[in-house]
């Protein structure tokens, strides 16, 4: 037996991840177990589940490998430095004593983080190679061709691959500072977002907006090629040296100065997000065309920050020269603690790799367990008040009435989500039929901005009967967007309020996940990586003549999914909580 462990941590979003003989057996981000959003401690959290999900401790492991080369890393930072010297000296002033700690002293933190019992060999991978590792090999391809894009990782900032059997090879790399990740966490920060958290906000936020301002972010802030590399014009960005992102110039050309995350959000904003959206839509597809070109390939991989960007990975998908597309589903920095893991194991150690169908993700449902018996244990000793069915298809049944007469409906079951995205296994079920859902769901129970859509789940078999989708397509990990189709689509008033106040607007039959420019971020449910919720849906149905239903993560504003394993459990009250044939009474 080979037990290998993967880690990210220190930058953003750290994470732990484990295989033994090749197999993912667990994965998990440290930030479910603090409760910090995007937690960049050393995962310790992580890392013990991952060892007592294996039944391993720490002297057992063979190999441990980090996502990214912390020395590379820091040679980009000095360089940087002397580069806009004396500019750069309170950044660098900043930095210093941080990197002067562990992240220079990364053995010594991972053998300490590993209570000193791994005496064996740490192996630093690149960053985007553990990228580029997390995306192939857990992919259903034998061969594809790799795209990675992200904000920096040492210096790359995107690159393009290819994957064949078990090994990986990078060709084309874009460099520090231009990066399309930093250019969208720009736009993030200017319109009052937090930089390497919210830019799904802004992404969420584009389709209210108009793209007015695309030719002048083309003129003015990045030159665009058409193999889709690019060069950003840094008189308008401080992040390269300084505490911010954006610099004078670049609020000279749009008139205003960074909104303040306590203001509403203006119109400006909504218009620029709309147009880094388009602008990094046209990068993507173009670097796709490019790369198709290059590799040949049928197939593509998608990892990195950018690859969470699920418009643009719809607009590859429709557009773009790939017949199949697929995305690791922790494509950010967590995915790199994976990613580094199967790097060692296939590339390094020239192990065989087997493509597994639907995928070897394994649904992404990697993390901690959530059983019916510690579950009632917790629950007896708080007093609260339950009902347990004989099996899942009765709870279904009484699920999917709940969900018919407007209950929502927190599903706590099995294993906890591997990456960003709650994909049944701790989410929020809603009835999508009702307009009044999404608003309830964002400002009753999530108590988050107004303007954020929610997304649909739906039976596979059924998807292209309310969406834009091939029927032998999926989207099983809540990464692509489509439109919903046009006989379910409602005209909307072109005389009604603009901007934010759009959000009332009934714009299809299911407006609880329709955003208003008709587009939905779909996750396809099949029987094979989450029977349970097919089940559910099958019953609402059964009941409704509706297969869809609205998907939310389980938690509130700026928190980090709950884990409801290991740890104590959290005492809720709504919505209902459910453990497979378990549901509490509320």
């Amino acid at each position: 037996m080979t037990a290998i462990l993967g880690i990210s941590a220190f930058y953003h979003d750290s994470a732990a991840a484990l295989l033994v003989d090749g197999e993912i057996v667990a994965a998990a981000q440290e930030e479910r177990f603090t409760r910090k959003k995007n937690d960049a401690a050393f995962p310790k959290h992580a890392i013990d589940f991952c060892l007592k999900q294996a039944g391993l401790t720490a002297a057992e492991i063979d190999h441990v490998g980090f996502y990214e080369k912390p020395l590379l890393k820091f040679d980009r930072l000095l360089e940087t430095y002397l580069s806009y010297s004396p500019s750069g000296f309170l950044s660098f002033r900043k930095a210093m004593p941080e990197w002067a700690g562990p992240k220079l002293q990364l053995r010594r933190e991972i053998r300490r983080g590993l209570g000193n019992q791994y005496q064996g060999r740490i192996c630093f991978c690149e960053h985007h190679q553990s990228h580029a590792a997390s995306a192939f090999y857990a992919s259903p391809f034998e061969d594809a061709a790799i795209l990675t894009l992200d904000g920096v990782g040492e210096w790359a900032t995107s690159t393009m691959g290819v994957g064949h059997g078990n090994q990986i090879r990078l060709m084309k790399e874009i460099r520090f500072p231009h990066s399309l990740g930093l250019l969208y966490s720009a736009i993030t920060y200017f319109a009052g977002f937090r930089v390497n958290s919210d830019e799904y906000k802004l992404m969420g936020l584009a389709p209210y907006g108009e793209p007015r301002y695309v030719e002048v972010i083309r003129e003015n802030l990045i030159e665009i090629f058409d193999d889709g590399s690019y060069r950003m014009n840094l008189d308008y960005f401080d992040y390269p040296q300084g505490l911010r992102m954006t610099s004078r110039k670049f609020n000279q050309l749009f008139g205003a100065s960074p909104r303040n995350p306590n203001e509403p959000v203006r119109e400006l904003d909504m218009d620029l997000a709309a147009s880094i959206q388009k602008v990094t839509e046209d990068v993507v597809l173009r670097a796709s065309h490019h790369l198709f070109d290059l590799s040949g390939a049928e197939n593509l991989c998608l990892a990195g920050g950018v690859a969470l960007n699920c418009v643009s990975n719809g607009n590859v998908l429709r557009n773009g020269p790939f017949r199949n597309v697929w995305v690791q589903p922790a494509a950010g920095d967590a995915g790199g603690a994976l990613g580094a893991a199967q790097f060692i194991w296939h590339q390094l150690m020239e192990k065989p790799r087997s493509v597994s169908v639907p995928d070897g993700q394994r649904g992404s449902l990697l993390g901690p367990e959530v059983s019916e018996q510690s579950l009632q244990a917790s629950l007896d000793s708080v007093g609260a008040r339950y009902q347990v069915f004989e099996t899942e298809a009765e709870l279904a049944d009484d699920l999917s009435k709940r969900l018919d007469e407007g209950e929502l409906i927190g599903i706590a079951r099995g294993r906890m989500e591997f990456g960003p995205r709650a994909l049944g296994n701790r989410s929020i079920v809603a009835d999508p039929r009702r307009r009044e859902t999404q608003r309830d769901l964002n400002l009753k129970t999530k108590f988050r901005e107004s303007f954020r859509p929610f997304a649909p789940i739906v039976m596979r078999e059924h998807v292209s009967d309310y969406f834009q989708w091939d029927a032998d397509q999926e989207s099983p990990y809540m990464l692509m967007v489509t439109g919903v189709n046009s006989s379910i689509r409602e005209a909307v008033d072109p005389t009604l309020p603009k901007g934010l106040d759009r959000v009332n607007d009934i714009r299809s039959h299911l407006p609880a996940i329709t955003h208003v420019d008709y587009s939905a971020r779909l996750q396809t449910v099949d029987q094979i990586r989450n029977p349970f919720l097919w089940t559910l849906l099958d019953r609402f149905k059964q009941r409704t003549g509706c297969s869809v239903l609205v998907n939310t993560s389980f938690n509130v504003k700026d928190e980090p999914m709950l884990i409801i394993g290991p740890t104590p459990w959290p005492v809720l009250c709504k919505p209902i909580l459910m453990c497979s044939y378990l549901r509490i009474v509320c």
